[in-house]
């Protein structure tokens, strides 16, 4: 569970509903028309942009913005010094079964293993990273959607509800529900953009960017174990491949 992800997500919607309490309760805030337009114009809208199965994955790649599969880069270094030295004393078929931390890591693995060239190795996870990339990156096009979306449909809301009200001026009884439409339709868009789903997609894009930057670490590791490097000078690689913050977190640890 990411923390930040949580109490920032609570923390928002917290000060909302506070704002609104102390205004004289939530319930001048409720509108059922309202919500029709924009959580559900919206939700279907998004919908309209992407595959069907592209839109469904879609929640299960948000749920990452709170529990992300972080991997660390120190056990990463660790390990790959360790296997490098087992390379190089045993052989690369000695690193059959060994244990690493993720999947990725094991398909590379398995390639030495198996007899790859580096040349071959380098090419296999490089494609592997850039459909990582590709796939991600379709999800986070549906966050978008509903980040653009939303606002939309609230205008849209808004209009709806000026036209019921310029429609019925003779009726003071039907101005207040037709003014409630028009304001409360672009309340509910700019939560829906700024609040849930603006953020959602920052956490996702700076997970994507990390476990790039992991992969691409995986992939320095492997080739130069490949290359029968020793242990000591593919962990000073793998750490210069970091960006400098990383670097400097992972030499204070």
């Amino acid at each position: 569970m990411d923390i930040a992800s949580l109490i920032g997500f609570i923390g928002a919607i917290g000060m909302i509903l506070g704002a609104m309490i102390s205004g004289g309760g939530v319930g001048p805030f409720i509108d059922v028309p309202s919500i029709l337009i924009v959580v559900g114009g919206t939700f279907f809208s998004v919908m309209y942009t992407c595959p069907l199965p592209v839109f469904l994955a879609s929640f299960g790649a948000m749920a990452k913005a709170f529990l992300p599969p972080i991997k660390k880069m120190d056990q990463l270094v660790e390990r790959m010094a360790e296997l490098a030295a087992i390379a190089r004393k045993d052989g690369m078929m000695a690193l059959e079964g060994q244990d690493v931390p993720d999947k990725f890591f094991q398909k590379g693995l398995q390639m030495l293993v198996d007899g790859a060239d580096e040349g071959k190795l380098v090419t296999q996870l490089n494609g592997e990273i850039k459909a990582m990339k590709a796939r991600h990156e379709t999800n986070q096009n549906v966050v978008k959607g509903w980040i653009d979306i939303g606002p939309a449909m609230g205008m849209i809301g808004t209009l709806i509800g000026l036209v019921l009200m310029l429609g019925n001026m003779a009726d003071p009884k039907a101005i207040g529900p037709a003014m409630a439409v028009a304001l409360l339709t672009t309340m509910y868009g700019a939560i829906i953009a700024n609040i849930i789903f603006m953020p959602m997609l920052v956490k996702l894009e700076g997970y994507t960017a990390y476990e790039v930057i992991y992969r691409g670490l995986v992939v320095v590791g492997l080739r130069n174990i490949a290359r029968g490097e020793s242990p000591r000078n593919i962990q000073d690689q793998m750490v210069s491949a970091l960006p400098p913050k990383m670097q400097a977190k992972l030499e204070a640890a």
